[in-house]
Parts: structure tokens; sequence; C-alpha cells
């Protein structure tokens, strides 16, 4: 394996360095409640190589000018990034076969090369049929389209509520844990790719769970809810055992529970972007000397879990 590109570990502005690729199609609704014409858009996915913060785009089709219109209100919410990445047009492996020949189109890429050379942009492309240079971004759309995709299915959502849905979404990959924010032990802490776009943490706007109410019975403000809280009950989920490595049981594992760790508490039934740590404050230890429940203090108190239900935090 190579070592990383200077971009991802050399300090630099939010989007400064930015990845970008496409995602779809995705059905949505044209025209008023009861108009059943759908037409596809598509998403385009634009993440910070440094912080790993994620801005989603909703493009209406794939003209070159749909595409430089969503870069423009990238750069107007984001800031202007010196170097954009991509990959080239002949490494979209399972792509839609539209979305490749867009890629692919030489007009499209000269556009939008002609296009960032004008406004100060340099714009550099991975090498032909390796994807794996562009894992950053493609790790992206794997984390958001999976889950889209099951949660939207045949929803029947328009334009604006899927631009909505999709911005709840950006908060609830910018909100995910990163790393250890700070050593006190009295209140535990964090860092996200929030904390590099707004400063603080990112919070949503709460609201009571339409998870178990069938989707007849919903507004259409509901709807777009309960889509949202789907994908974070499915993202996050999946996020937090992606942080649970465990090793086979014949051996013992990289990460040994100790006084004073700080970890990722996993919880049903959270509301959106909120995660819950805390602190090891006490191990239990079994007759094999192992431990495997400990005592994790928390803002609400001391709570009592077993291990598997902890992912431990990376230090700084």
């Amino acid at each position: 394996m190579g070592q990383l590109p200077a971009a991802r570990v050399n300090q630099s502005h939010p989007f400064q360095h930015c990845g970008v690729d496409y995602a779809g199609p995705i059905a949505v609704k044209h025209g008023g409640r009861r108009n059943k014409v759908t037409t596809k858009a598509y998403i385009a996915l634009f993440i910070c190589m440094a912080t790993k913060a994620i801005h989603l785009e909703l493009v209406s089709d794939l003209v070159t000018s749909s595409f430089l219109a969503a870069l423009r209100r990238f750069i107007a919410r984001r800031g202007k990034p010196s170097h954009m990445y991509t990959d080239n047009g002949t490494t979209f492996v399972g792509a839609e076969n539209e979305l490749k020949r867009f890629l692919s189109n030489d007009v499209t890429v000269e556009g939008v090369v002609n296009h960032s050379t004008s406004e100060g942009i340099s714009w550099r492309f991975t090498p032909p049929r390796a994807p794996h240079f562009g894992g950053l971004w493609e790790a992206g759309i794997k984390c958001m389209k999976s889950h889209l995709k099951r949660v939207v299915g045949n929803a029947g959502v328009t334009f604006g509520e899927l631009t909505t849905v999709l911005i709840q979404i950006e908060a609830c990959l910018n909100s995910r844990p990163l790393c250890l924010l700070s050593d006190d032990l009295d209140s535990p802490a964090a860092l996200t790719p929030g904390h590099f776009l707004i400063g603080q943490p990112l919070c949503a706007h709460p609201e009571p769970s339409v998870l178990e109410v069938p989707a007849n019975r919903l507004h259409r403000w509901q709807l777009v809810q309960q889509l949202h809280q789907s994908f974070w009950k499915r993202w996050s989920t999946e996020y937090i055992h992606d942080l649970q490595q465990r090793k086979k049981w014949t051996s013992e594992g990289a990460w040994q529970p100790q006084i004073g760790d700080h970890v990722l508490v996993k919880e049903d039934n959270l509301p959106p972007l909120v995660w819950r740590l805390g602190v090891i404050d006490q191990l239990f230890p079994g007759p094999d000397k192992c431990v495997r429940v400990v005592m994790v203090k928390t803002a609400n108190g001391h709570i009592k879990r077993p291990i598997a239900k902890l992912c431990p935090l990376p230090k700084q």
C-alpha cells in the first residue's frame, strides 16, 4: 500500500483540497402531488481530503451546465477550493451507462476544466482504471448511496423534498466521531467533521419519531422526516459496527479496556445526530481475568455495559 497523498495529511482549510464523485440515478416526482411523472436526479458528492467533511448537491440531469451550477452552489456555501480531484471517466465501474458516458465525454471534461481554470481551481484526474486512487470519495458514496436507495425507494418525493433529505443526511455524515477531542473525564467529547465547518458539533432540530407510523398516515413533511430518521437508524448502526473491530475469540483482541478510556456507547433509538459518549470508570474482570463488562461514566450518570456495546475512540 502506498503512502497517503499530501492533501490527506497536511493542514488546510475545509474543502481546500476536495474530491468529487457522482451517484445515482434516483427517481424524483415531477410536478404537483398528484402528478405521477417521475424523472431522474443525480447526487454530486464533494468531500474534503483533510477533514473528511462531506457536501451533497442534488443535480437535475447529466449536462455540463448542471454540474457547473452544482459546483457554483458548493463554492458559494463552502468556499473556493484550490485543488479538485476526481476519477478518470473510464473508471466509473458499475455506474449507469448514461452516467458513464457523461463523465467520459470529452466535451464535459473540457468544459469543467476550462471553467475551473478560469476560477483558479486546479483539476486533477486519477489514472484510468484505478478507482482505488479515489478511495476517499468512493467510501463516501458507498455509505450514503446504499442506505439512501433503501430508504427512499418508491416514496415518490419531489426535487425539493429530496434536497431537504440530502442536506439532513449530510449533517448526519458530518456528525460522526473521528477521534478524541479532549482528555477531560467529566465531559467526554469527540472531534467531528462538523467542528471544522462551524466550530462546534452539528445538532438536529428535535422531532418526534415517526419510524413506526405507516406511510399512508403521514403528511409530506412527516414523510421527509421519516426518510431522514430511517437513514440515521440504518447508517449509524452500520458506522458503529465498522468501529467495532472484533478479533477471533481464540486470541486476544487489539483493544483491552482500561480505566479512563473514552468510548462511544452503542444505544438503540437515539435521535439523529446524537452520539452517546462516555469514559470507562470501573472494570469487572471475569474468572479468567478477562474484562467483558465495565462501568461507563456519561453525561447522564453511570451505566453498566458489556464491551460488545462499546467502541473505543481513537486518541489524537
